[in-house]
């Protein structure tokens, strides 16, 4: 059977599946999902193989989709609409520090999915309980970082095109201040930042040709014996694959990495002459929050109690400090309280 690749969301992954022939791109089909039956939209294909993988290990396609399944799909879309417009309706009343970015309706609704952004712990039982009262279906309040925003609304980058987030990029490596320095970059923060206020993907596009350059480079700014006597490093150009040097004579000279190492380059105090491996690597924990809430329990006093915990539970005493803890109390609760170190 051919296989397909299909999306699900307009800025979703591309997944394969194996279904019947004549199956055309631009094509809506059902398939089975986690949450049971869905709509997807065919992208490329017909293929006879993917490498890597046999056609039997691929989910299959159920059926192209009907105008009855057509139907329920645009109805779906009216009511995220309406979802969005109505939470971000509840948050502005309840004045909670959140910013709403999408809703998701499965096929089914028997699940409603809210993608928002939001600097601290917000306190939103109030606000999962009126979503659950007016759609009466199991709620789910998913927090995203500010570069999946960017993804879903889209934006136009420093260089004058569209976000690579929107376009094609689809997930995020870690992106580190030191791969700028290590690319030799102004840093200025409104120039390696993206609209999103993060550091640019594309810094780490060339990052491995960087680190595969440094590594056989030696340090910069450290002097080294060599052949030609004593010479201090100031410059490495990856592009053009050679040194600037300070000789004895207080000349700069701009030498090949290949006559470099033919001087045969040793450091005074013994050390090993190449640079270390300068990859690095990153940690992520973005504590975002991910709450699912069906009707059946949406009115337990209790509900997100492990979430948010109780203002005795503060990270600063009151007996150390009042107005750190009023101000950490604020925080908990979705508020902005000032720190006055001045507090009696």
């Amino acid at each position: 059977m051919p296989i397909y690749g299909l999306k699900f969301r307009l800025l979703g992954q591309t997944s394969y599946y194996h279904g019947p022939e004549g199956l055309r791109c631009g094509d809506s089909v059902l398939i089975e999902a986690e949450q049971g039956q869905c709509l997807a939209e065919v992208v490329s294909g017909p293929l006879t193989a993917l490498p890597g993988t046999s056609s039997e290990d691929l989910p299959s396609i159920l059926c192209k989709a009907g105008p009855d399944a057509l139907k329920v799909g645009e109805e779906n879309s009216r009511l995220a609409r309406e979802a969005l417009l109505f939470c971000r309706q509840c948050i502005r009343n309840r004045r909670l520090d959140m910013k709403l970015v999408d809703v998701e309706v499965f096929f089914d609704r028997s699940k409603f999915i809210f993608y928002f952004t939001a600097p601290a712990r917000i306190d939103f039982r109030d606000l999962v309980k009126d979503l659950v009262r007016e759609y009466r279906s199991r709620i789910e309040l998913r927090q995203i970082g500010v570069r999946h925003e960017t993804q879903m609304v889209g934006a136009v980058g420093n260089c004058g095109m569209v976000c690579c987030c929107r376009r094609y990029l689809r997930k995020f490596a870690p992106v580190t201040i030191r791969m700028a320095k290590e690319q030799n970059l102004f840093l200025n923060p409104a120039k390696i930042s993206g609209i999103c206020g993060r550091l640019l993907c594309c810094l780490s596009y060339e990052q491995e040709n960087y680190e595969q350059f440094h590594r056989s480079c030696p340090r910069l700014g450290k002097k080294y014996q060599t052949s030609r006597g004593s010479m201090k490093v100031l410059r490495a150009n990856m592009f053009r694959n050679t040194l600037t040097v300070l000789n004895e004579n207080n000349e700069e000279l701009e030498l090949p990495l290949e006559e470099w190492e033919s001087l045969m380059p040793r450091r005074p105090d013994g050390q090993q002459y190449g640079q270390q491996g300068t990859s690095s690597r990153a940690v992520h924990n973005d504590g975002l929050l991910l709450v699912s809430v069906s009707p059946e329990v949406a009115e337990d006093p209790t509900l997100l109690d492990t979430l948010l915990p109780e203002e005795e539970e503060l990270e600063y005493p009151t007996h150390t400090h009042p107005a750190k803890a009023e101000a950490a109390s604020a925080r908990r609760k979705g508020r902005r309280k000032p720190y006055n170190p001045n507090h009696a």
